[in-house]
């Protein structure tokens, strides 16, 4: 198997065990204060790993506009991502914040750029809507538990799909300035970073109150956040963007599988059928002409 493939299935592995980690991190853990740490930290060592790259981005008077706006997209995203998760399971959460992140880029891309997405793209738009629209209703059990408000939840993982598709565009946007993703990577993290850290530093004391949650919040920045951003990275030098998004969709496959085996989230009907209709318009998402995933 290729060395590149290798390196983006190692990534969408590890995002896939996100929720699960933040899972077993305990229901005293607020999922804003989880959604902090790993980008927040994670952002400050992948501009350090940019190095000059990220400080020539952060000169770039030109792009200063585009590097906060993507800075507030990595601020709302870790907030909502996990604050979604927590309130209608892993596996909706996941789903659905994949699914509205490449939708919301090509509304980007066709109403400031006027590059119109094919019909195939936009039939894929409505499958996945409508599929976000049957989890909202559905019935989930968290595991271990905990209640929920899926409605809720299913707000606020809209609201994380929202924001990856933002600074996914803005990503994409400073790539086409010629910033190597490295340095995007880089400095849109590390822009977002203080806003992430003075939220850690109000909710984040339940992180270190113990061991366990000190290796887990350790898994998380190292694993999910600098390990698979470079590994992603690593293989965006020699495979399409497009390769990488279709790979990269396990990461959801991964999610739930491990909801519902090691957490014990239990799905109602509606809300597997939902998943289904939304990750088949993924796999559309990343065949057709549009913004491609985490690029």
């Amino acid at each position: 198997m290729q060395r590149s493939v290798l390196w983006v299935m190692l990534a969408a592995t590890l995002w896939g065990t996100t929720g699960t980690a933040a899972f077993f991190l305990g229901p005293e853990v607020p999922p804003v204060a989880i959604g902090a740490v790993t980008m927040g930290l994670g952002g400050v060592l992948l501009a350090l790993w940019g190095g000059r790259a990220t400080l020539a981005l952060w000169r770039d008077s030109s792009s200063r506009w585009l590097l906060l706006a993507g800075a507030l997209g990595t601020i709302t995203y870790p907030l909502a991502f996990y604050s979604g998760m927590a309130m209608a399971g892993i596996a909706l959460g996941n789903v659905i914040a994949l699914g509205l992140g490449p939708l919301t880029a090509a509304l980007l891309e066709w109403g400031v750029d006027r590059r119109r997405p094919s019909v195939s793209w936009w039939i894929a738009s409505l499958a996945a809507l409508a599929g976000i629209a049957l989890m909202a209703g559905a019935k989930v059990e968290l595991g271990g538990g905990r209640v929920g408000n899926v409605a809720l939840g299913v707000g606020l993982a809209a609201l994380a799909g929202l924001a990856y598709g933002f600074y996914t565009y803005v990503f994409g946007k400073l790539a086409d300035r010629g910033h190597t993703p490295r340095a995007v990577a880089g400095g849109v993290f590390g822009a977002g970073a203080p806003v992430l850290l003075v939220v850690l530093v109000v909710t984040g004391a339940p992180l270190v109150a113990t061991p366990e949650r000190v290796g887990l919040v350790a898994y998380l920045v190292l694993g999910p956040m600098v390990i698979a951003y470079l590994a992603f990275t690593a293989a965006l030098r020699t495979l399409r963007a497009s390769t990488v998004a279709t790979i990269a969709l396990v990461e959801p496959v991964i999610a739930t599988a491990l909801a519902v085996l090691l957490v014990g989230e239990v799905l109602g009907f509606s809300a597997v059928v939902g998943i289904v209709v939304v990750s088949v318009s993924l796999v559309v998402f990343s065949t057709t002409r549009g913004p491609q995933l985490r690029s």
